[in-house]
């Protein structure tokens, strides 16, 4: 495993479509994803450590959020074949277990997570209305193990002033995470 931080948002670049098979038994779009004032584009996984740590916030945060008009989507991008813990039935019991309010994606072909340039889990990018990022930085303080409560909620804070003005945060915190397991030849 190796940990890995998000790079610096690149302020405006835009949403990039995609076409993935959810939990659910659909196909998701980015357009049928975008909520109406935003949108915000996650690559997790099952094993990380870093996302278990942050799971049940991002589930909480999600959820609030859709309360200011912003939607989220989930995709998982890493080779199950050597994480078998991140196979499609196991994020369809991760989803139901945790109650997901959103789509989690399985990014099979890892297209769509080289297309955005995620690099680890959690990956987050938040886009407004317009689709165009605003936001590429952690959920909260958490790494390995959740930080304590009361923790400023950098995500959701960040979403809350893109749903409201357009723009997010200049100033913004890398998230960190396991690398996305690329499929090797």
């Amino acid at each position: 495993m190796v940990l890995l931080e998000t790079p610096l948002c690149n302020f405006g670049a835009p949403a990039i479509d995609f076409a993935l098979p959810g939990t659910n038994g659909h196909i998701w779009t980015l357009e049928q994803c975008h909520g109406p004032n935003g949108l915000l584009v996650m690559f997790i996984c099952n094993h990380c450590p870093y996302v278990k740590a942050i799971q049940s916030r991002l589930v909480r945060d999600t959820a609030e959020l859709l309360q200011h008009g912003i939607h989220s989507v989930a995709i998982m991008a890493n080779d199950p074949r050597d994480y078998p813990e991140d196979s499609f039935e196991n994020m369809k019991r991760v989803a139901e277990t945790h109650g997901y309010s959103f789509p989690y994606l399985l990014d099979q072909s890892q297209g769509t997570a080289k297309a955005y340039g995620a690099v680890c889990t959690p990956d987050f990018f938040g886009y407004n209305s317009r689709l165009e990022l605003q936001y590429r930085g952690r959920l909260d303080a958490s790494g390995r193990n959740p930080a304590p409560e009361g923790t400023h909620r950098d995500l959701f804070e960040a979403m809350k002033q893109i749903a409201e003005t357009g723009q997010g945060p200049t100033s913004q915190h890398a998230s960190m995470g396991c690398s996305i397991k690329w499929q090797t030849p």
